[in-house]
């Protein structure tokens, strides 16, 4: 036994591993972002961790909460476990397969006879030995194709860990966009409630028609439509929220005003090429690539013929306290070779199919990288844009705010009619509710652009962690 397994290792040891070896694709050529060019900033944004960029402490305790308890997480943490299983299974088949058999019977009955043995026996053990020698390196492709495989579920948590953090944060600034919202459309009710006081004693007084009064009364109905309209989409994004945070959906807690938030003033990119090794969805579809490449190899050597060293091993005896003796020892130990005939062109097919398996991985690496580079151009441009429109409507808003004033002035001096205070409050009340979804834009903005770069992440592939003063997280192997 200790020859042929000393004679076996060495060939073992040149034996090669049947197809391709995995080499990661070249990535693209760009050497900058193209929304990126003025920027002199050498450190990304994406090198801040979450609670450094979202300072509100309203926001962090909903990210932690959600990170501790968000069902998706959980299952892509589940799936990790369920993975690591599997490459442990994988590497098993490096070892020899032992399995036993013992059988006892309270009574006899007519005796067990056995191949070579002219002696009925009724007790007996045996044991199965099978050691697959792997000269075509179909397990070692197996093993590589588990190994991938777990890489690219520990890339899927960190890819879910970071679109947790910029969803919670999304919809915070969303309910916050929500409550400021509502706050302007209860001044405008207000305001319209005095338009509206005023108008009816001008009524009384003669002064004006009932249309006027109609016209007051249709524009405070039309600003309470629009802040119930407010507060449904507000609560139905706390019900969303409430679903990340892994809980029922219920009121929630605010922190800073969309006015309070605090965001870097300048937004400076990392470099195209860190995208390939910082973006988890890049590094899980390129992990995704390697696996499907290494079962290219476990297909193409399941054609060729198995090499294994099979043997019994065993005892057996009429007598249950004689069992182990040496005249009842029996085993057997030598090669056994398998080889595909019938099927050979059915295994054909899935060499086949694991080919065109490994084309679609690589379709999806290229796609994911495409995709990636325009997010980061999309959210590189919301942002600049954002900032210049948020700058403008503010200018905008004053000065409709000033217009308002004088309206309301001369109306009730009598120099002006109340057109011109419906078209000022109106155009007001227009401003300022874009103003505020341009203020939660530049917000979303950074958010977007923060997951676009993979941000928290470490160029080096390990996920800075989720909570200050913690470790970070690293993969194994």
């Amino acid at each position: 036994m200790r020859l042929l397994a000393l004679a076996v290792f060495p060939v073992l040891l040149i034996s090669c591993a049947m197809g391709p070896d995995y080499t990661r694709p070249p990535g693209p050529a760009q050497e900058s972002f193209r929304m990126a060019a003025e920027e002199r900033e050498l450190q990304s944004i994406a090198n801040i961790p979450w609670w450094e960029l979202y300072q509100d402490v309203a926001l962090q305790k909903l990210i932690r909460i959600a990170l501790e308890e968000n069902k998706d997480l959980k299952r892509a943490v589940a799936s990790i476990d369920e993975f690591q299983a599997r490459l442990f299974i994988a590497r098993m088949d490096f070892a020899p397969q032992l399995s036993g058999t013992w059988n006892s019977p309270v009574a006899r009955q007519g005796g067990i006879s056995f191949p070579g043995f002219p002696n009925p026996f009724n007790h007996y053990g045996q044991g199965s030995l099978s050691w697959e020698l792997d000269i075509w390196g179909r397990i070692r492709r197996a093993n590589e194709a588990a190994r991938a495989d777990l890489l690219a579920r520990e890339e899927n948590r960190r890819a879910v860990i970071l679109q947790l953090v910029g969803g919670v944060a999304q919809a915070y600034f969303d309910l916050r966009q929500f409550d400021m919202q509502l706050d302007i459309a209860k001044r405008t009710v207000q305001a319209w409630e005095e338009s509206v006081r005023i108008a009816q004693a001008r009524l009384r007084q003669g002064v004006i028609n009932k249309l006027d009064v109609d016209q007051f009364e249709a524009e405070r109905a039309n600003a309470a439509a629009r802040a119930a309209e407010i507060k449904r989409q507000m609560v139905q994004k706390e019900n969303e929220i409430a679903v990340l945070l892994g809980r029922t959906p219920a009121q929630l807690f605010r922190g800073e005003a969309l006015t309070e938030q605090v965001m870097p003033p300048t937004v400076p990119p990392g470099l195209p090429s860190d995208l390939l090794q910082r973006r988890p969805d890049i590094v899980q579809a390129e992990r995704e690539l390697a696996a499907a490449t290494a079962r290219i190899g476990v297909a193409q050597a399941e054609r060729f013929p198995k090499l294994s060293l099979t043997g019994i091993l065993g005892a057996a005896s009429p007598q249950l306290s004689s069992l182990v003796s040496p005249p009842t020892d029996f085993g057997v130990l030598g090669p056994f070779v398998t080889g595909p005939i019938l099927n050979a062109q059915t295994l054909g097919f899935q060499q086949r199919a694991a080919e065109a398996q490994t084309r679609q991985a690589l379709a999806q690496y290229e796609q994911a990288i495409l995709v990636a580079f325009r997010e980061v151009e999309d959210a590189l441009v919301a942002v600049r844009t954002a900032r210049e429109q948020r700058e403008a409507q503010v200018q905008q808003v004053d000065a409709l705010r000033s217009a308002l004033h004088l309206a309301n002035l001369r109306y009730k001096g009598g120099l002006a009619n109340y057109l011109d205070v419906l078209v000022a409050q109106r155009n007001l009340f227009e401003a300022e509710l874009a103003l505020t979804s341009t203020r939660r834009l530049y917000l979303v903005s950074i958010v977007q652009l923060y997951k676009a770069l993979g941000g928290g992440w470490s160029p080096n592939g390990t996920a800075q962690d989720t909570t200050p003063g913690s470790s970070k997280v690293t993969t194994k192997g």
